[in-house]
């Protein structure tokens, strides 16, 4: 019969790991967006209410034809900011003017949904476009006509993830803030409950 485990022998017990907390946006949006929505539009459910479906980020990077290393950084640059790994976009058919030819790589793109989604459009609002130098506002008429709001960033180093010191060329990007609001006036109402600064129209 094998002797007793003395205390110092028996398995310690395992840390409690913690469910990670929802992201602080989409808390506010079941807690509060939600509730102000439907008594504004007079939704009878919660699930008639618009909610953010993904998030498209976006880098055409056309000079990545001559120089690949172009798009490596631009790669690196976007995985940094999303936390995910872009997908490289080719040229459906070539363009001798530009010099590109068809299947070439020439920019990249990352889909955040879920928790991501809700993580960077948190650090969009609070943090990237108030580092815009002369910020005066987003324009509300970038909608289009589905419930759907594009901007563009001139440069990726608005937001505070990127190494200043490390950048080797400045990059614009393109944001879609895809929703499901059925018009823009929903859209906008929305996005303005979220906190994305839009001017007034």
């Amino acid at each position: 019969m094998a002797a007793p485990k003395k205390k110092s022998e028996e398995a310690a017990p395992q840390p409690v790991v913690e469910a990670p907390a929802q992201p602080r946006l989409k808390e506010m949006y079941r807690t509060e967006i939600v509730p102000r929505m439907m008594r504004r539009f007079g939704y009878r459910q919660v699930m008639e209410v618009p909610r953010l479906a993904k998030i498209v980020v976006s880098m055409g990077v056309g000079a990545a034809t001559q120089d690949p290393k172009i798009l490596e950084s631009a790669m690196t640059d976007l995985a940094t900011i999303t936390g995910q790994k872009p997908a490289i976009r080719r040229a459906k058919r070539s363009i001798a003017q530009f010099r590109v030819r068809e299947k070439n790589a020439i920019g990249c793109l990352v889909t955040l949904r879920g928790a991501r989604m809700y993580e960077f459009f948190d650090r969009l609002i609070a943090l990237a476009l108030p580092r815009i130098r002369d910020f005066r506002g987003l324009p509300p008429e970038a909608v289009d006509g589905r419930g759907n709001y594009s901007l563009g960033l001139r440069e990726q180093t608005v937001f505070p993830e990127i190494d200043l010191d490390k950048v080797t060329r400045v990059q614009g990007m393109n944001i879609s803030v895809v929703t499901t609001a059925r018009t823009d006036e929903e859209a906008l109402a929305l996005l303005r409950e979220f906190g994305l600064p839009l001017r007034e129209a």
